[in-house]
């Protein structure tokens, strides 16, 4: 049930695409048919692959940054009352700029190539694993913090022990969280100021004589790659020190 239910759901959406293209009746939107030539088109033009891994060489190094940076960052923030009245103010308040505006700062400082793509995906996923790491360990019960502090257990082995434990089953959901963001942001980042990756084919599928059966080929692509993403992303949830976090999902 759990590979017929999303097949036959599937199935159901191309007959209706199908169906609404023969509706329209014009030449420009492709047909499933029209698309899946367009994915072989792709494969045997071999450029797919080298734009597949620009944008996931972008995405991985600028979310590996913006994690290295913002779970330690978050977990001091959510930890210190004194640090949060310092910093929080800063962090909400750039939090609201979408990183796509981000875009001509990031080309000024960089130019057009991947230290670029890097720096935007660093800043759309600092945000979301920053807060989300705050929010954990502000959230983290007072019974379990006193609990440990009557046995004993005080400073950095509270903060080891018992606090980081507890919130890691929300840190890593907003790493997954971000990583979403991330490879949607750099898909949108490489159409506008890039000159690879999945973003850039699509738009140059675009001004090549408006091939929209290579456009929708890549966004299957790109949503496939974004499926496989996630998936990795929850095998953290799989290892023993978090894994009571998810007993009831």
């Amino acid at each position: 049930m759990k590979v017929l239910s999303p097949v036959a759901f599937g199935l159901l959406l191309t007959a209706l695409w199908w169906l609404a293209c023969g509706v329209k009746g014009d030449e420009i939107m492709p047909t499933p048919l029209d698309t899946l030539y367009g994915f072989v088109e792709l494969v045997e033009s071999q450029r797919l692959w080298g734009d597949i891994v620009a944008s996931l060489f972008r995405v991985t190094w600028g979310f590996l940054l913006a994690a290295g940076v913002g779970i330690p960052l978050g977990l001091v923030v959510g930890w210190s009352n004194r640090v949060s009245v310092a910093v929080n103010p800063t962090i909400q308040g750039l939090r609201p700029i979408s990183p796509i505006a981000w875009i001509p700062l990031a080309i000024y400082w960089f130019g057009i190539g991947d230290g670029a793509g890097i720096f935007l995906i660093f800043v759309a996923s600092f945000f979301p694993i920053t807060v989300g790491t705050m929010a954990a360990v502000r959230g983290i019960s007072l019974v379990h913090q006193r609990s440990a502090r009557n046995f004993g257990v005080r400073g950095l082995d509270l903060f080891r022990r018992v606090l980081l434990p507890a919130a890691m089953p929300q840190i890593i959901t907003s790493l997954r969280i971000a990583l979403g963001v991330a490879w949607l942001v750099v898909v949108a980042a490489e159409m506008v100021g890039m000159d690879s990756g999945l973003g850039y084919l699509i738009m140059d599928a675009r001004n090549a004589g408006a091939r929209y059966d290579l456009i929708v080929a890549t966004m299957f692509v790109i949503g496939a790659i974004g499926i496989v993403l996630d998936v990795l992303i929850r095998k953290l949830e799989r290892f023993d020190e978090v894994r009571w976090g998810y007993e009831n999902r």
